[in-house]
């Protein structure tokens, strides 16, 4: 039985089958004890050495920031800053901050812990940590304490973004005495943050315990609950089978998650014990990268006949049951200064022109069904994590690129190992799925020079692409943002240096036991802070 047949008979034969042997079995849970379920554990728990949603998700119920996105996804609002002020230039942020803040260990948060926090950050501490993502804090000049509790945050050139990027997980609050006395393992072995839930203990690849910071008071205005939690314990736990979540959370075994495939939502949406939550202000996309630089796709034709042959359409019927959206452009319709133009310049599927394409471009078949140019075969290697979608986009990619004469093997790896392999030069295109706030945020997420070997995991280094982001970055004038991003989108449709596949939704799934499970969808995290969870 192939993966896609089994899969569909999972989802058509119900889901009380899958509950059975979970069910007999069922442990009752303590009484004031929550268990989330994920599919995949983070290789550290560090904020400005991991870019991965699963640390997320968990650092933000450890940790702060500054400013705090509601469920809108739009505003900004207070967090470890009661208000905030911006010099007309905006080039100068200054944040009052709390007095009544403690880290877990009861040590009273301060502006100079801020202003050690964010300039990590950005790689301005000894010894330095290169975040990957530093270009979210802008163009610093300087952070720094001016008093107990406020911090300036000066710029050398305006970010109309800055607050936005601040709401993420990078900007969290971190204590400078447990980084010292950590080091490298500082994430790995604990953590001290200003959060809602603090550092229990981690098994890698299992679960993930947290507990309630008792003196927690200040929590993002969004939430119902400013705190303490209501909830003593939050215990994340990794279940890699998609069948054992759906048993689990029908069984009572585990409470909350935002990881059911899609195949199982007609069908549990229907289980008079479950309830979901749906987050429509939500932008979360699936592709394919290139390596634009590395033989075989550095050839565009190539590229652009991938997007011929690939049918995203029943791609996103397999792989995601038709609950996400199909994907073309590289941004969201939705999302601030998306362009229609360059959706339309987005090479269509079409496997006659697909064929076309490479034979145009040079591209002969070979005697094992493999085009050849120049003595090269069409070959090209992907990597990936080892997650379902990753396994069954790969499985569907493989055979429509078979079909039109182009090989692609496919290696997927653990998410503990994969995040280091992902970062190597060793193959050739790769799957991945990112957030973003806006089409700015997107581009300049993935397509600046400066951001290689990661995340500008395509190694694209085109003069024009970084003028125009930078642009694009300081513009104050939304018109000019616009069209500046315009011209980058248009300029990768051309390209083609990614398959983008689908929009994904985030839908959060509780069991009756727990209430205020409401999805947020912030970096695609599910459960926000968890303060208003409860037992009931």
């Amino acid at each position: 039985m192939t993966m896609t047949h089994m899969w569909k008979r999972m989802a058509l034969g119900g889901l009380a089958a899958l509950g059975l042997a979970v069910t007999a079995q069922a442990q009752t849970q303590p009484r004031n004890q929550i268990t989330i379920m994920r599919e995949i554990d983070s290789d550290r728990y560090d904020p400005h050495r991991s870019t991965a949603l699963a640390a997320g998700e968990v650092l933000t119920m450890l940790s702060d920031t500054l400013v705090s996105m509601d469920f809108d996804m739009r505003t900004i609002r207070p967090g470890l800053a009661e208000r905030w002020d911006v010099s007309p230039d905006g080039l100068t942020y200054t944040f009052h901050l709390r007095s009544d803040v403690t880290f877990c260990d009861g040590k009273p948060f301060t502006a100079a812990d801020m202003a050690f926090s964010l300039n990590r950050w950005i790689g301005r501490t000894t010894p330095r940590v290169a975040s990957p993502v530093a270009w979210r804090a802008g163009n610093v000049k300087e952070i720094r304490a001016t008093g107990p509790h406020t911090l300036v945050y000066e710029l050398n050139e305006p970010f109309g973004e800055l607050l936005s990027q601040l709401t993420l997980f990078f900007g969290s609050a971190i204590d400078p005495a447990t980084v010292e006395r950590l080091g490298d393992n500082f994430g790995v072995q604990g953590f001290n943050g200003t959060g809602p839930y603090c550092w229990g203990n981690w098994t890698p690849r299992n679960e993930m315990v947290l507990t309630r910071h008792p003196n927690y008071r200040w929590g993002p205005p969004a939430l119902e609950n400013r705190g303490p939690a209501h909830v003593e314990r939050i215990v994340w736990r990794v279940i890699p089978e998609a069948a054992a979540r759906v048993a689990a959370l029908q069984a009572g075994q585990a409470d909350v998650t935002n990881y059911i495939p899609e195949a199982f939502w007609d069908a549990i949406r229907r289980v008079p014990t479950v309830t979901t939550s749906q987050q429509p202000n939500y932008f979360w996309d699936f592709f394919m990268g290139f390596k634009v630089d590395k033989p075989v796709v550095s050839d565009v034709a190539i590229r652009r006949a991938v997007h011929q042959a690939v049918n995203r359409e029943g791609l996103v019927r397999a792989v995601w049951s038709g609950h996400a959206e199909v994907a073309r452009n590289i941004v969201n319709p939705r999302a601030p200064d998306y362009d229609a133009q360059s959706d339309a310049m987005v090479p269509a599927f079409d496997q006659a022109s697909a064929r076309r394409t490479l034979d145009e471009a040079g591209w002969r078949m070979g005697p094992d069904g493999i085009r050849v140019k120049d003595g090269q075969r069409a070959t090209f290697l992907l990597y990936g994590i080892n997650t379902l979608v990753n396994q069954r986009s790969g499985e569907i990619i493989q055979q429509a690129l078979r079909q039109v004469g182009i090989e692609m093997r496919v290696q997927l790896f653990d998410a503990t190992v994969a995040w280091g392999r992902l970062a190597t030069q060793e193959f050739d295109a790769f799957f991945l799925s990112y957030p973003y706030l806006s089409a700015t945020d997107a581009l300049n997420l993935y397509w600046h020079s400066r951001n290689r070997p990661t995340p500008n995991r395509m190694n694209w280094a085109n003069p024009q692409t970084d003028a125009w982001l930078e642009g694009a970055r300081r513009a104050i004038d939304p018109a000019e943002r616009a069209t500046l991003a315009a011209n980058i989108q248009r300029q990768l449709a051309q390209e083609a240096p990614w398959l983008t596949l689908a929009r994904s939704q985030m839908v959060v799934f509780a069991n009756q036991r727990v209430t205020g499970a409401r999805a947020h969808g912030l970096y695609g995290i599910g459960i926000y802070k968890g303060l208003d969870l409860r037992v009931r």
